[in-house]
């Protein structure tokens, strides 16, 4: 009888023991598995870091290696609204190739396309509108293959700041006692009028560059118009009160919102489309070097870095 209880107990004693390493053994598994994803985790941590390492290296290697151009200047011509983000935009460009002086000339699109068709010496045309673009295209003094759209402006209807004007846009604009408008020439002039062939109040007889400043003024009622060269001088005229409300380009108003109220910003639906095209232009003048430089920036304005800068300034680059 002994015997056969101690049997027992030696075999429990036994099944408890295999129990005991079967959960240790099992333990044991759990704890290799979960170093093994540790370690397969710091891994991929670790080659993580390196590749972005790497990259960053390379990035900076290939910054290293760009050409620098020796001394050289080109001359950019800009449509007037572009000139506050241009002179940013060169400072960043200059960062990179500080031997390369661009002048700017800032003005009418019109007036530029007038001066480039004169003869005057021009690298890059970065106009506010499509029309004076064709024109120089349709002249042969485009560079093939260096024309591209850039950005989507917006025509906006404003007032100075304070001003108390009744008028709330162009549906009541004739209520203004003035109004600063540019002429037809000027692409913001040719905008506005286009918005009001759209909404009835010009004829829409003959293209809207071609309605003067008279004829605007009496399809409104007779109302006082401020006729202006270009859009800067719409803003100007403006924010010092000479008049009520003028037609400018949202992107005019960037660094006088104090100054200016936006009363409405107006629809494409009404203007079309406000695109900025750019191009290099055929300059005989140049040299090698000045030619290289004027496409090097001009490659360098249609980057992502300076659609960034853009769409700071109340533009728009997602065309």
């Amino acid at each position: 009888m002994k015997k056969k209880v101690l049997a027992v107990m030696l075999a429990a004693t036994m099944a408890f023991g295999l129990v005991a390493c079967g959960s240790s053994s099992s333990s044991s598994s759990s704890e290799a598995e979960e170093t093994t994803e540790e370690e397969t985790a710091e891994e991929e941590e670790e080659e993580a870091v390196e590749t972005e390492a790497e990259e960053t290296e390379e990035a900076e290697a290939e910054e290293e290696t760009a050409e620098v151009f020796e001394e050289t200047e080109i001359q950019v011509f800009i449509a007037a609204s572009l000139n506050t983000v241009m002179q940013e935009i060169v400072s960043m460009y200059n960062e990179i190739q500080p031997n390369v002086t661009i002048t700017l000339n800032a003005d009418s699109s019109g007036t530029l396309l007038t001066q480039i068709e004169e003869g005057y010496e021009c690298d890059i045309f970065f106009s506010a509108a499509q029309k004076q673009m064709n024109t120089l295209e349709e002249d042969g003094l485009i560079v093939e293959g260096m024309r591209a759209d850039v950005l989507n402006n917006q025509v906006v209807v404003i007032t100075y700041a304070g001003s108390e004007t009744s008028v709330t846009g162009l549906d009541n604009i004739g209520d203004a006692e003035s109004i600063a408008l540019a002429d037809g020439s000027v692409p913001v002039g040719k905008y506005t009028r286009e918005a009001l062939i759209s909404m009835g109040v010009l004829d829409g007889s003959k293209e809207a560059s071609e309605y003067t400043t008279e004829e605007v003024s009496e399809a409104l009622g007779g109302v006082e118009i401020s006729e202006q060269s270009n859009v800067s001088k719409v803003l100007e005229a403006v924010k010092e009160a000479s008049c009520e409300v003028g037609m400018t380009y949202y992107s005019d108003t960037y660094g006088y919102e104090e100054l200016v109220e936006i009363l409405e910003v107006v629809s494409y639906d009404l203007t079309g489309d406000v695109i900025y095209p750019i191009c290099q232009v055929q300059n005989d003048e140049a040299d090698e070097l000045q030619t290289a430089a004027a496409a090097d920036f001009l490659a360098y304005i249609l980057s992502d870095e300076v659609k960034d800068v853009l769409d700071s300034y109340y533009f728009d680059t997602d065309l």
